[in-house]
C-alpha cells in the first residue's frame, strides 16, 4: 500500500534524525504530506504527537548511551537536541523517574520506548460511509478551552468541559438563544502540543451573545461528513479512529488545515441511536 510505504518512510526519517533539531516539515515531506495533516495522522495513529514521539525515543536513546558508556551528561543533552544539562535531566527525570546520572549505577531499571511500527489491517466489518459537502464560511459563537494531545489527554478534558458547560448553565445559554445543532470545534491552532476546542453553535444573525460567548469564524472548505450512531462519547470516538486509521489511507484525500467539526442534533445523547456527525475538512492530494 502506497500510503503505509509512506508512513514507514517517514518513521524511518525521524528515526534516523534523533540528534539535532526535529524536522516536521522534512518528515511530512518524505511522507508526501503537508505538514499539518502528517502530524494529525501520525497523532491519530499512534495517540502520540511527533514531538513527543521523537522526545521518548530520545531519552531511552539516551538512556541507553549512559548506561553503556562514560559519555558527559552536557554532550548527551546537546546530542539529542537539548540546550541546556539541566532541561535534559529534567525530561530525563520524566521519563525515566530517576536522574541522568541514576541511570549508570549497576543493576538500574530502565524504561524503553520502543520504535513504533506501522502494520497493514483488513478489517472490512463496517462499512464507512460518507458524504462529501461544499461549504462557505460560518460564523459561531460560543465557549473555547485549550486542551493538551498529550497522552491523549484530549480525549478525557474534552467530554469534561462539556459537563463543565452543563453544570455552569453554558450549554443551556446557547440553546436558548435561536434554533439549530451544537457544535464540537477542533480549531486548526496546534501548538505546543495544544489545540482550542470550541462548544457552539452558528451565528446566522445579529444577536446578544450569551454571556461568557465568543463568536468565531470557521473558513469555507470542502467536508467529509461521517455519521456517528450511538452513545457519546465512546461512539464518536472511534468514529474519528477509524477515519484516521481505515478511510484516509484509502482515499486520494488528505485533512486541509482547517478546524474539524462534531455536529450534535438535539436529542438524548447517551441513547444508542443517538446520530451526530463528525466533518473533517479535506483536499485532493
Amino acid at each position: 500500500m502506497e500510503w503505509f510505504e509512506r508512513m514507514k518512510n517517514a518513521l524511518d526519517y525521524l528515526e534516523n534524525s534523533m540528534q539535532g533539531e526535529l524536522d516536521i516539515e522534512e518528515a511530512a515531506r518524505v511522507a508526501y504530506s503537508s505538514t499539518f495533516h502528517f502530524q494529525r495522522m501520525f497523532h491519530m495513529l499512534t495517540g502520540v504527537t511527533v514531538a513527543e514521539y521523537v522526545r521518548r525515543r530520545r531519552l531511552t536513546l539516551a538512556a541507553q548511551e549512559l548506561a553503556a558508556s562514560d559519555i558527559r551528561v552536557l554532550d548527551l543533552a546537546l546530542k539529542y537536541g537539548y540546550e541546556s544539562p539541566e532541561a535534559f535531566s529534567k525530561a530525563f527525570r520524566k521519563l525515566q523517574g530517576i536522574s541522568p546520572s541514576a541511570a549508570r549505577e549497576a543493576g538500574i531499571e530502565l524504561r524503553a520506548y520502543p520504535r513504533i511500527s506501522f502494520h497493514i489491517s483488513l478489517k472490512g466489518d463496517k462499512d464507512m460511509n460518507y458524504k462529501l459537502i461544499e461549504k462557505s464560511s460560518l460564523k459561531v459563537f460560543g465557549k473555547s478551552k485549550k486542551v493538551s494531545t498529550k497522552n491523549g489527554e484530549n480525549l478525557l478534558q474534552i467530554p469534561q468541559f462539556w459537563r463543565e458547560c452543563d453544570a455552569d448553565g453554558f450549554r443551556a445559554r446557547l440553546l436558548s438563544v435561536e434554533g439549530g445543532e451544537l457544535f464540537g470545534i477542533c480549531m486548526n491552532d496546534y501548538e505546543n502540543e495544544c489545540f482550542t476546542y470550541l462548544i457552539a453553535r452558528e451565528k446566522t444573525k445579529d444577536i446578544e451573545l450569551p454571556e461568557g460567548a465568543q463568536e468565531f469564524t470557521i473558513p469555507a472548505a470542502t467536508w467529509a461528513v461521517f455519521e456517528s450512531v450511538g452513545p457519546m462519547p465512546g461512539t464518536i470516538q472511534k468514529v474519528w479512529e477509524r477515519i484516521y486509521s481505515e478511510w484516509f489511507p484509502s482515499t486520494g484525500y488528505e485533512q486541509a488545515n482547517a478546524p474539524q467539526l462534531e455536529l450534535y442534533p438535539e436529542g438524548d445523547a447517551s441513547n444508542d441511536d443517538y446520530k451526530c456527525e463528525v466533518w473533517i475538512p479535506i483536499v485532493k492530494k
